[in-house]
């Protein structure tokens, strides 16, 4: 059974880290047949699109993936030349050259299917394969990017591909209670159910790509997470875990990433609320926490969040709208924070909501949105009431160490 093994760019960020994870795969392929996908190192991706900024504001979301598609192209040959030098055959391949067929959405592409004759016909001949995490091709023969988290969606999808099984190495030991950025006596787990993790990384948990665990999930692909180069034990996500209903909060996800949008003075009907959501997802772009009030003189105001980056798309849609419909307009609140609760316990468990709004009044924190699923329960919040929050939050549900 292979094994794929995914770094991230904070773990190739150097070439002497590149390096030391090169004699880490030495040793496991001793026994082991190895795929290894990898990051772009550190911050280039960053860099890649501050220079492409210096030219255009806009640039073509084609000719984008394009260049951020080169930061993993740098990483592949690099370690696979460290690879060599320590004696291991290996083998650098590219996104398409892997197999990777994507739908044709740039900067946010699809996996859509995998053809691993090559990759297999390499680990047959015992050589470690070191693939370009984040990027594929699509049916036109483009290259794409799968946008935030991708090189996590690469490595499960070779998982489900190949039979094998998943290890992520990152800068953190594992899946915590809380990010540990806000608090540090966050309490690590040992496990944790794919239900929890989609849940937790979906509303913003940033150790895991939300697409990466739903494919896993679906799929019953072993997942590990853990720090690389550590000795530490690391998370390993399964379907069931020991404590999974006597728990009743596993954990706190943060979100800061999401501003709130107001569509306001629409006029009221359900058709015209329609239009605007189709809008939203023609262009591609994640809503949640929706909130519609109700109609004044036949005009209504729907709330949403939405990804900071997706602001100038928010805009656009809605001046293209308010050629139909010239009393609208929208404003963008980016001093929200989404944080939520989640834990499968709840199901089993009830007044955890009457329990939080208890602890929300005493502390006089302010909400601005709610919404609930089975197994969490999300707020919107005020950036500067994040770590008061998590403070109350962990100390009542016994989240630290």
């Amino acid at each position: 059974m292979p094994r794929i093994l995914k770094f991230g760019g904070t773990s190739v960020a150097t070439i002497d880290q590149i390096k030391k994870i090169a004699k880490f795969i030495k040793e496991r392929h001793e026994d082991e047949q190895l795929v290894v996908v990898v990051s772009a190192m550190g911050k280039t991706t960053d860099r890649l699109v501050k220079m492409i900024k210096e030219i255009s504001e806009t640039p073509s979301k084609r000719e984008l993936d394009m260049l951020l598609a080169t930061g993993e192209q740098i990483t592949i040959p690099l370690l696979s030349t460290a690879l060599r030098e320590e004696k291991v055959n290996a083998i650098s391949l590219t996104g398409a050259q892997a197999g990777i067929q994507t739908s044709d959405h740039h900067s946010k592409a699809r996996i859509e299917s995998i053809n691993c004759d090559l990759i297999q016909k390499h680990l047959e001949a015992g050589t470690v394969v070191v693939v370009a995490g984040f990027q594929g091709i699509s049916a036109t023969g483009d290259i794409t990017t799968l946008g935030r988290g991708g090189s996590d969606t690469t490595a499960v999808a070779l998982a489900v591909a190949l039979g094998g099984t998943c290890e992520i190495y990152t800068d953190v030991e594992g899946i915590y209670t809380v990010d540990p950025r806000y608090n540090k006596n966050a309490r690590k787990l040992t496990e944790i159910s794919y239900q929890e993790m989609l849940e937790m990384a979906s509303l913003g948990a940033g150790v895991l790509e939300t697409r990466a665990i739903e494919m896993a999930h679906k799929f019953k692909v072993p997942l590990y997470v853990a720090k690389t180069l550590s000795k530490t034990k690391g998370t390993s996500i399964i379907e069931r875990t020991k404590e999974m209903e006597s728990t009743v909060i596993t954990g706190i996800s943060i979100d800061t990433d999401c501003l709130m949008a107001s569509v306001k003075h629409l006029p009221f009907s359900q058709e015209n609320i329609a239009e605007l959501f189709m809008n939203l997802a023609n262009r591609q772009l994640n809503i949640d926490m929706i909130s519609i009030a109700a109609p004044y003189n036949d005009h209504v105001t729907v709330s949403f969040t939405a990804e900071k980056d997706d602001a100038k798309d928010l805009e656009e849609v809605i001046q293209n709208m308010k050629k139909a419909h010239n009393t609208i307009e929208i404003t963008t609140n980016n001093e929200i924070v989404k944080l939520s609760v989640v834990g499968i316990g709840m199901v089993s468990h009830s007044g955890v909501a009457a329990n939080i709004f208890r602890l929300f009044a005493e502390e006089n924190i302010h909400y601005y949105q709610v919404t609930t699923s089975e197994i969490s329960i999300s707020y919107t919040i005020l950036k500067s009431d994040v770590e008061r929050c998590i403070d109350i939050i962990s100390k009542e549900y016994e989240l630290e160490k």
